[in-house]
């Protein structure tokens, strides 16, 4: 049984033994996720009218703007992410290997460890409520900036990882 009493300087003083069930004083070294650590998605509602880009430059353009509303909070406006709990796109190894896995965590979200620059990264990314054409545009912007090596992705390819 314990006993609860004031020590001389009025600082609670607990006897018995020790239940780390109770309290460990050990606190998580990850980021706080209050959803439950679960992939979310955002709710779906009519997107705004999109403008189809005619070609890769205007994918680019567009998909800058896409990019400051919907992801330069987590990945920072620089696309350096934030250390420990989002990810870079600049002079990313991981979208470098294969551009789908950013159509994909877009479209589905992501969960779980991934390794990008040789750090490793525990989050959740919501799933983003964006159609084809603006998935194609957002991907496009980061493929072609922060030190990227390039390229374009198109609505189609979009639609094809959707399924």
């Amino acid at each position: 049984m314990r006993a609860f009493n004031k020590g001389a300087l009025g600082i609670l003083k607990v006897e018995g033994n020790e239940n780390k069930g109770v309290y460990s004083g050990k606190i998580r070294d990850r980021v706080y996720l209050p959803e439950g650590s679960a992939t979310l998605s955002f709710p779906k509602s009519d997107p705004a009218p999109q403008k189809v880009a005619a070609n890769k430059q205007q994918r680019i353009e567009i998909g800058k703007s896409v990019y400051d509303n919907n992801c330069a909070a987590c990945h920072q406006p620089t696309g350096v992410g934030i250390p420990k709990a989002f990810p870079p796109l600049a002079n990313s190894d991981y979208l470098a290997k294969d551009p789908n896995r950013a159509i994909t965590a877009i479209i589905h979200g992501l969960n779980g460890k991934i390794t990008v620059n040789g750090e490793i990264y525990d989050s959740v990314m919501p799933a983003v409520a964006l159609n084809d054409e603006s998935v194609a545009n957002v991907v496009t912007y980061v493929l072609n900036s922060w030190g990227n090596k390039g390229g374009e992705v198109t609505p189609a390819q979009v639609k094809a990882v959707r399924k």
